[in-house]
């Protein structure tokens, strides 16, 4: 027998916690909201169109910064609702929500090489009251913790990973195409990041154990994919966006 729209539902994971929703809760929880403008995606609820981050986070009841434009559309439109946008490539970097006028793309060096993110971490801890206590040289390659931070009694050990481009970053080859899709890539450098981050926890256990990445579609939708295991595991994540701010650094003070 077929269901009814109205009857709809879906159970996803979300900042590790398991979280069931109707369409009917997402229609009662809208009814009388006035809409913010409509940057990249809208979603229609009870004939009004919403960005789709302001209907998913009230008809959710989430916090904004916990999930991003494409989860907050995939999930709306298993429940059935009608939406209209761009499509993003997974490839393509996910705009700062947080930002009402995002940075333009200018040509230049790349932001989202594993040197960069980097750097913003570092910065942001920095003005969050982080001591710096060590950082790994991307440039060498060498090995170890990529950025170890400190404040009071709390140690913070971060692995951090930057988003692969289509062309080499060497300038003898920077002309030459890569062979590997950067998806395909991208998925090989989310499993070295969660195992470095999973060795972490067993051999330095008192350390809050993270991963750094550029925010991409690409790695949110790993990260949702395995969202309930590091959470299980108290692997944290913090998300940088082209502008250099962070996301997830709050959960580094907040870990046990």
């Amino acid at each position: 027998m077929a269901t009814d729209d109205h009857d709809r539902s879906v159970t996803f994971v979300l900042a590790g916690t398991s979280q069931h929703l109707t369409r009917s809760a997402v229609e009662t929880r809208l009814a009388g909201i006035v809409p913010r403008p409509v940057e990249t995606y809208a979603v229609q609820v009870n004939g009004v169109w919403y960005p789709v981050r302001q209907a998913f986070a009230i008809g959710a009841g989430l916090a904004p910064d916990t999930f991003n434009s494409h989860t907050a559309r995939r999930h709306l439109q298993n429940l059935g609702f009608a939406t209209h946008g761009n499509v993003q490539h997974r490839d393509q970097p996910v705009i700062n929500p947080v930002d009402e006028n995002p940075p333009a793309v200018e040509p230049g060096p790349i932001w989202h090489t594993e040197a960069r993110i980097q750097a913003a971490v570092v910065a942001s801890l920095r003005e969050r009251g982080w001591h710096i206590a060590s950082e790994a040289n991307t440039a060498t390659r060498e090995r170890g913790i990529d950025i170890v931070a400190t404040k009071h009694l709390r140690i913070a050990g971060i692995e951090v990973k930057g988003f692969p481009a289509r062309t080499y970053a060497n300038p003898a080859r920077s002309r030459e195409t890569k062979p590997t899709q950067p998806s395909t890539q991208a998925g090989h450098w989310y499993g070295q990041a969660v195992l470095a981050a999973m060795r972490l926890r067993t051999r330095q256990p008192d350390y809050v154990s993270a991963i750094a990445l550029p925010d991409f579609p690409r790695y949110r939708n790993l990260f949702d994919e395995t969202a309930s295991s590091l959470a299980a595991c108290a692997i944290h994540m913090l998300w940088v966006h082209q502008d250099g701010s962070v996301d997830g650094l709050n959960a580094l003070n907040e870990a046990p």
